[in-house]
């Protein structure tokens, strides 16, 4: 299950910027629902998520932040910050464009220009997963994922990294667009790496995937969401009774089958209102529901919202 759950792994690229700083220097980048990508190309600078403490980050070091959590970006952790949206955009093409460390004429706030240094050069995006918030391998990522400390796991890392710094270096024609891309596979190969490092530890919702028992039930869950799953027929698959069947299933996973299946049902459901555009009463009826209603009082006591609020949250 998890193979093929990464095989269906895409982020769409929302937007990137290549931004080049002259110190000193801080920009704030508020939460967001989109994930944060930051690679330093030139330079050196400091990262701090909010409430955490300060992370020096040096050339060619890539972080991603899969949930958009706030955080600042600094030459200096002295340096009081900038927000992002207050810095001067150049567009490139697309969802592309450049980043000026002056601010924007209409802003009272200024940074200071040093033209005659050496800039500090970041590509940074914003990133949107195909998969829900509410999936349980989006719930378990932590805030922020460091390529560095991944990439013994995976030797595409070191070598997308340095494809990133030589698109930099050179400057060649079209280089942000073919950043962009790269950007994007090494996002997914740092969550491939966070995966199979957090397989080994064997605890977790990824352990439970992994186990022959359990795994097999959840596998069927994930690929039919929109079936009446009952306890009978889970515990059927796994070969079990219903009472031993509910008790390895709740061990295993954390919470009861029938609190699983709604929940698989109810991130599903919204990548459907979301992302597909469906309309809410065709959702419920693809998703086994009697009625509307009753589709909609599920939907908001998991999500926490109703499901008409579905494509703006």
């Amino acid at each position: 299950m998890l193979t093929e759950i990464l095989l269906g792994l895409r982020l769409d690229g929302v937007e990137y910027g290549r931004c080049a700083m002259h110190t000193p220097w801080a920009i704030s980048f508020p939460a967001q629902r989109s994930a944060r990508f930051h690679f330093v190309a030139h330079g050196a600078c400091w990262l701090r998520m909010q409430d955490g403490d300060w992370i020096r980050l040096n050339p060619g070091d890539a972080v991603l932040m899969p949930r958009g959590s706030a955080h600042v970006l600094a030459s200096s952790p002295e340096v009081p910050p900038v927000a992002i949206e207050a810095l001067a955009r150049e567009p490139v093409a697309g969802n592309i464009y450049r980043v000026h460390d002056e601010v924007a004429p209409e802003t009272e706030t200024a940074l200071t220009t040093m033209p005659a240094a050496a800039a500090d050069v970041l590509f940074c995006g914003a990133m949107r997963f195909n998969l829900d918030p509410l999936h349980p391998l989006m719930t378990m990522m932590p805030d922020l994922m460091r390529a560095g400390e991944l990439a013994q796991r995976d030797p595409a890392v070191p070598a997308l990294l340095e494809a990133m710094e030589r698109e930099i270096t050179l400057n060649r024609i079209g280089a942000c667009g073919i950043l962009a891309r790269l950007a994007d596979v090494l996002a997914a190969s740092i969550i491939r790496a966070w995966v199979e490092c957090a397989c080994s530890d064997a605890s977790g919702w990824i352990a439970a995937v992994r186990c022959p028992v359990v795994g097999k039930v959840l596998a069927a869950i994930h690929k039919q969401p929109e079936r009446d799953w009952s306890v009978t027929d889970l515990a059927e698959l796994m070969g079990a009774s219903r009472s031993s069947f509910a008790d390895k299933f709740t061990r295993a996973v954390g919470e009861s089958p029938a609190r699983y299946v709604a929940r698989v049902k109810m991130f599903q459901a919204r990548h459907l209102i979301a992302r597909e555009g469906m309309r809410v009463a065709v959702v419920a009826n693809r998703l086994g529901y009697d009625s509307e209603a009753a589709f909609s009082r599920a939907f908001k006591r998991i999500v926490g919202h109703p499901p008409s609020e579905a494509r703006t949250n």
